[in-house]
């Protein structure tokens, strides 16, 4: 019976320490680029950024190609964004390019599987989206 009472402590233990699965990349948008609101798009851009490196973390090469495929569509969306703030108006589209061929890079270095230029890459992709940001 102490047996049976300690195994299931354990299990319980266990279970109790197992995180749950990373939120997963978002849905692709429509292939026809519309407006949407930039919060949401600068949202889904920093989920995809955060997912990629995790991905990368665990050598999931698939994982960073989806998460950096998603992260170029939603540049082309972000370049036509609505209700972007002030501050960001006239840099919005060369900030959107920018974010594009940084994913575009993180692509095609995990296409390679080049652990080197994505590291290259990562840092200046994580930079640009807190450029992005909403705040001051």
């Amino acid at each position: 019976m102490r047996k049976i009472i300690g195994i299931g402590s354990l299990l319980l233990a266990l279970s109790a320490c197992a995180t749950p699965d990373r939120a997963t990349l978002p849905p692709p948008l429509p292939d026809k680029v519309t407006a949407l609101p930039y919060g949401q798009l600068l949202e889904r851009a920093r989920s995809q950024t955060a997912r990629a490196n995790e991905a990368f973390f665990i050598d999931n090469w698939q994982g960073v190609e989806e998460a950096a495929r998603g992260l170029e569509q939603t540049a082309q969306y972000l370049a036509k964004a609505e209700d972007v703030p002030s501050k960001h108006k006239d840099t919005l589209v060369t900030q959107a390019g920018d974010l594009g061929k940084l994913a575009k890079a993180l692509r095609e270095s995990a296409a390679v599987k080049d652990e080197k230029k994505i590291n290259e890459v990562f840092p200046k992709l994580q930079v640009k989206v807190r450029e992005m940001r909403l705040g001051d």
